[in-house]
């Protein structure tokens, strides 16, 4: 009797133990999707979010706010094609997509990506960003990190604008002539587009990513530009001081 109720005890032990070992759940991605008569939402953001509450409650702010101002639009819409006979309502499209662009030490970089249809022609994109401050517990748009729009023009523009309309001219089948008077063929600002902070080393931000949207650099149908650019001596000079340790080359 007492080997039988010490080989429960031991196995009970073990149980115990092989629970304690065990690792804790991972988060899961977080975000919401909705479906009405109006129109169709979705929100969401990966598991490294979904880690931090406050960061969280940041993007669920904006995924409440985004919904509210769409079903205001689309119902508006419904009502104004229901008191016009020559209007057909369909319903709006909204898709929004969060996904990590790195997760250094003390930052976890953040890039978006948005589809959107009201009824016009073809649906739009477009991007947003966001820097998670560990240490400070704050949201911040890469752009904050830096002294001023022109100081980051002045270091990005000749290597950004290089690496752009090589991208044009093979989207285009010819060399782009910034000279030309076009505003598709112009040099434009890097600091009006959507930036990303990226990282090799997973220790600094030392690449920065120029999401441009459709119309931005070119006609519809050349879509989007993802353009690369290394932090360079240039650009370190133009991250505010209290941001330049988290950067390097």
């Amino acid at each position: 009797m007492r080997s039988v109720r010490t080989r429960r005890g031991l196995i009970a032990v073990v149980a115990l133990l092989a629970t304690a070992a065990a690792p804790a759940p991972k988060p899961e991605s977080g975000g919401v999707d909705a479906r009405t008569a109006d129109y169709v939402f979705s929100y969401s953001w990966p598991a490294q979010v979904e880690a931090i509450p406050a960061l969280r409650a940041h993007l669920a702010a904006d995924q409440a706010e985004q919904k509210r101002t769409l079903a205001g639009e689309a119902a508006e819409a419904r009502r104004a094609a229901a008191a016009d006979p020559d209007l057909r309502f369909v319903p709006y499209t909204l898709e929004v997509e969060w996904q990590v662009v790195t997760d250094l030490p003390g930052w976890l970089s953040l890039s978006q990506r948005n589809s959107h249809f009201e009824g016009g022609a073809h649906p739009n994109s477009g991007f947003d960003s966001r820097v998670w401050d560990r240490k400070a517990g704050r949201a911040l748009a890469p752009m904050d990190l830096f002294v001023s729009a022109k100081a980051l023009d002045d270091a990005l523009r000749g290597p950004f604008c290089d690496s752009l309309d090589r991208e044009r001219a093979v989207r285009r089948g010819e060399p782009v002539n910034r000279a030309s008077g076009d505003d598709f063929d112009a040099c434009i600002a890097p600091s009006e587009q959507t930036l990303i902070l990226g990282s090799t080393d997973r220790k600094h931000f030392n690449r920065i990513g120029i999401l441009v949207s459709p119309y931005a650099a070119g006609p519809y149908a050349e879509g989007s530009y993802d353009i690369t650019v290394p932090v360079t001596p240039a650009v370190l000079q133009a991250v505010k001081p209290e941001f330049r340790a988290t950067f390097g080359p």
